[in-house]
């Protein structure tokens, strides 16, 4: 079993590899015959024009602004939806349920027509809002499943004392249900920013200038956009791992929480 899971790692690992030693390489090297696995010697160049790169330090900024108003947008939409899906009794509640998993089903180039349209007459082109609605429109369903179970798991003896504390409604959910709920919004935040960071339909669509574009985007433009010569495969794999760092960190910090997200209410009695 060990031995399977090392190979599926290194499976998984090894594309990630390729495109780090591949950004270390020197520009000739990355075409030798046969091919070397180990940058020899080890070359910045790649990295010193991706990072002082100004459009692409713009995407990442632009990328962040969009994957953070998305999440917030969402978490805060999504987790009043999930608490009342969870907890209060109404008819249809399962019908509810069904048209958001539907919403998160659909996909998105079968949209992308009628919405250029609309955000073209909203004059919403080459504006976040652009990125930003259809991104909580596909990340509130996930956001919404995500969020009813765990709210399902905690006890209503917890709200039960609450109410008879004196506690509205609202108060219950902020004071009491929210904190307990805190692993699994946490989880699911991480979630919404990843989904959101990675998008590339709607960004590559609506942004057309280049200081509105995300990273996804401009890691994919890179091609002959700043070098006339050759396809500088050393920048592009720099931009995609400069585009993957800042994902990678945030999952490293916060894995504890991750985790206790993922595994809340998995055990019970």
């Amino acid at each position: 079993m060990q031995l399977l899971i090392a190979i599926i790692i290194i499976w998984c690992l090894a594309p990630f590899y390729w495109t780090v030693i591949t950004s270390l390489k020197q520009a000739n090297a990355i075409f030798y015959n046969p091919t070397t696995y180990l940058p020899n010697p080890v070359d910045m160049t790649s990295w010193r024009v991706v990072v002082t790169l100004p459009r692409f330090q713009g995407a990442l900024i632009n990328s962040t602004i969009i994957a953070s108003s998305v999440t917030v947008v969402s978490l805060s939409l999504g987790s009043l939806c999930a608490y009342a899906i969870a907890r209060l009794r109404f008819p249809g509640k399962n019908i509810v349920l069904a048209l958001v998993l539907a919403v998160s089903m659909f996909p998105g180039i079968a949209i992308i027509s009628p919405l250029y349209l609309q955000f073209r007459d909203w004059d919403l082109i080459n504006n976040k809002l652009a990125l930003i609605l259809p991104g909580v429109t596909f990340t509130l369903p996930v956001c919404i499943w995500t969020l009813t179970a765990f709210f399902r798991d905690l006890p209503r003896e917890l709200e039960e004392a609450a109410y008879v504390d004196g506690a509205s409604r609202i108060q219950t959910f902020t004071q009491v249900i929210g904190p307990l709920a805190a692993p699994g919004v946490f989880t699911t935040a991480i979630l919404l920013f990843i989904a959101s960071w990675n998008e590339f339909l709607f960004a590559r669509t609506f942004m057309s200038k280049v200081e509105q574009l995300t990273a996804p985007v401009a890691v994919a433009q890179f091609e002959g956009a700043d070098i006339a010569a050759a396809t500088p495969w050393g920048e592009i794999s720099a931009a995609a791992i400069a585009t993957t760092i800042p994902l990678v960190i945030l999952v490293l910090v916060f894995q504890r929480r991750i985790v206790a997200g993922l595994t809340a209410g998995a055990v019970k009695g």
